[in-house]
């Protein structure tokens, strides 16, 4: 797990892209609001999840209010959430 992201935070769904290097968390801090966060591994991280934007710093009111924003600036989330729209029923969209 991330620093970025609270250990008091709950992530709800974890969403990677095709070639499992990228990867988007959609969580729920303690005070009831949302947001999301996106992560990289590389080798040369030894696999570990790095955080690549500073996404988590915004607070939303709902999960669908952070994944629409998420769809909006993270290019590659549209296109795996058309491939598995199971996700979006994980985040409580579907």
């Amino acid at each position: 797990m991330s620093n970025r992201i609270d250990r008091s935070w709950t992530v709800f769904v974890s969403v990677e892209n095709f070639e499992h290097d990228r990867c988007v968390d959609i969580f729920r801090r303690a005070d009831g609001s949302y947001g999301f966060e996106e992560f990289r591994r590389d080798t040369e991280d030894n696999g570990q999840w790095t955080p690549v934007q500073y996404y988590s710093g915004v607070a939303y009111t709902s999960p669908g209010d952070a994944l629409d924003t998420a769809e909006r600036c993270i290019p590659w989330l549209p296109h795996v959430l058309a491939q598995k729209p199971e996700l979006k029923t994980r985040i409580g969209l579907g």
